[in-house]
């Protein structure tokens, strides 16, 4: 609990310090020889998720900032381990950078029994996103109101299938701890992706299902699915009536864990161009398409900076890593 204080608490400072880091980039952009070529940002997921669309506009802002093409390019795959490799291989020359997200950067070392590289080692942070309060959501079909306790009844008294993002993803420890909370039996359904995920929910394949709130929207829209319960002690602003975990008597620490996309460069990588790279993501937060974006998603908060995201390692790291590891997950 005191970590998920911290973590709250530091977000309040970073939010000062923003401002702050906007002052160098004129500087850095002026004096260094950089980007005098193309930057890839290789992303580890597909076109149209949270994580590629992070990049997207990252991209589109840079390009505008610095005259030179910013291309973005997917490298889809095995939880986004293949981009990490390309990455964490190329030069440290600030021209290959990684988006991916929490999961490869923590939880891949437990579920995978090979990663090729070593993300606290290989790669240095530059500015992430946070995932935002992913909405728990049940089939239009399971009887009761719009709480948890409507699923915890449900599954009590029925086969119960619970659909996820993958194997060792906050959708499966959220299943797992609630079955632990409520002494229930729901069965985890691993999905590649959110679309299938939400597809199966819509349609009653499956009575529950857990990931991003746009993921979700449609769903919601359309009547399909109810969102029961958010992560974190505070109410998603997108689903002010849509209790938390904690308050329905979900309180397991990991019940507050969060998410988040992130881009990374490898280790090595010139200290100003990193600097560069931070301060131009939190000045893209006053950008109107970034702005859409983050209301969009239901995000609290924008592009956070270096400073911040190396907390975020240090504090939430360990705790996704464990949880993932409790699962008693068999390696792939």
């Amino acid at each position: 609990m005191m970590v998920h204080g911290r973590i709250r608490r530091r977000r309040l400072m970073a939010a000062g310090a923003a401002a702050g880091a906007l002052a160098p980039i004129g500087t850095f952009g002026q004096t260094l020889d950089w980007p005098s070529k193309p930057v890839r940002f290789v992303c580890g997921y597909a076109a149209g998720g949270l994580t590629d669309l992070f990049a997207r506009l990252a991209a589109e802002h840079f390009t505008t900032r610095y005259g030179r093409p910013f291309i973005v390019e997917n490298r889809t795959g095995a939880g986004s381990i293949i981009a990490g490799d390309i990455v964490a291989k190329s030069s440290p020359d600030g021209y290959t950078l990684l988006f991916t997200n929490s999961t490869a950067m923590f939880q891949n070392q437990v579920v995978f029994k090979s990663v090729p590289y070593d993300a606290a080692r290989d790669f240095t942070p530059v500015s992430m996103l946070s995932a935002g309060k992913v909405p728990l959501c049940i089939h239009a079909s399971v009887p009761g109101n719009n709480d948890l306790a409507a699923l915890v009844t449900y599954a009590r008294k029925n086969r119960t299938s619970f659909g996820t993002t993958g194997i060792g993803s906050l959708a499966h420890i959220f299943c797992m701890k609630l079955n632990d909370t409520f002494g229930i039996e729901m069965e985890p359904v691993h999905y590649r992706g959110e679309a299938p995920m939400w597809a199966d929910l819509s349609s009653g394949v499956t009575q529950a299902a857990c990931s991003t709130l746009q993921g979700a929207w449609a769903a919601i829209q359309a009547g399909n699915a109810r969102p029961v319960a958010v992560p974190t002690r505070t109410r998603s602003r997108r689903l002010p009536d849509v209790g938390t975990y904690y308050e329905q008597g979900a309180t397991h620490p990991y019940l507050l864990l969060e998410s988040m996309v992130c881009c990374v460069a490898p280790t090595g990588t010139p200290a100003p161009v990193v600097e560069a790279l931070s301060a131009g993501m939190v000045e893209m937060n006053a950008q109107p398409r970034m702005r859409e974006f983050v209301d969009k998603f239901g995000l609290d908060e924008g592009a956070q900076d270096r400073a911040s995201f190396a907390t975020f390692i240090r504090e939430m790291g360990p705790l996704l890593t464990q949880a993932v590891r409790e699962l008693n997950i068999e390696p792939q």
